[in-house]
C-alpha cells in the first residue's frame, strides 16, 4: 500500500509510569502528553522523531516477557530495533547510564546489533546498520 509513509508510533504496555518515563528519559525520550483517557496512554518522543506510546494498564505482578521469556513461541511484535550511528558509542553510554545488555553485542551481514530490557522486560534492539550491500545473494 503506497499511501503507508512510516511508523508513527511504537505501543507498550507498561506497569509504572514513573519508572518507564524515566527510563526512556535516560535514552533521550521526553514526555509529550499524557497520562489521560481511559486506558489510560503517555506519549514519550525522542529527538529523531521515535515516539512511544505508554499504555498504562499492565499487571504490576509477572513482568516476565510472554513473548521472549517462555518455552512457548507465541505470535506477536517480540521487540523494536533502534537504529544508532554508533553501536560502540550506545554500549559505553549504557554502561555509564547502569542499563546491561541483555547478551553479548552480534555481528551479522546487515550491521551489528544488541539488545537491552526495559523495566517491563519489553526487549529493545539498538543496531548499527551497515545495508544489505553484505547480504550474499
Amino acid at each position: 500500500m503506497e499511501q503507508i509513509s512510516r511508523v508513527n508510533h511504537i505501543g507498550i504496555r507498561v506497569s509504572d509510569f514513573e519508572q518507564s518515563r524515566d527510563f526512556y528519559k535516560k535514552l533521550g525520550f521526553q514526555t509529550i502528553t499524557g497520562p489521560s483517557g481511559p486506558e489510560p496512554v503517555a506519549i514519550v518522543e525522542h529527538p529523531s522523531g521515535i515516539n512511544i506510546n505508554f499504555i498504562l494498564n499492565a499487571d504490576k505482578g509477572d513482568k516476565k516477557n510472554q513473548l521472549m521469556d517462555i518455552p512457548t513461541k507465541y505470535t506477536g511484535y517480540t521487540h523494536v530495533a533502534l537504529e544508532v550511528s554508533s553501536a560502540k558509542a550506545v554500549i559505553t553510554t549504557l554502561a555509564e547510564l547502569d542499563i546491561p545488555l541483555s547478551g553479548e553485542p552480534m555481528t551479522h551481514p546487515t550491521g551489528t546489533s544488541f539488545f537491552i530490557r526495559d523495566p517491563d522486560d519489553n526487549v529493545i534492539e539498538f543496531i548499527e546498520y551497515s545495508g544489505l550491500t553484505n547480504l550474499a545473494v
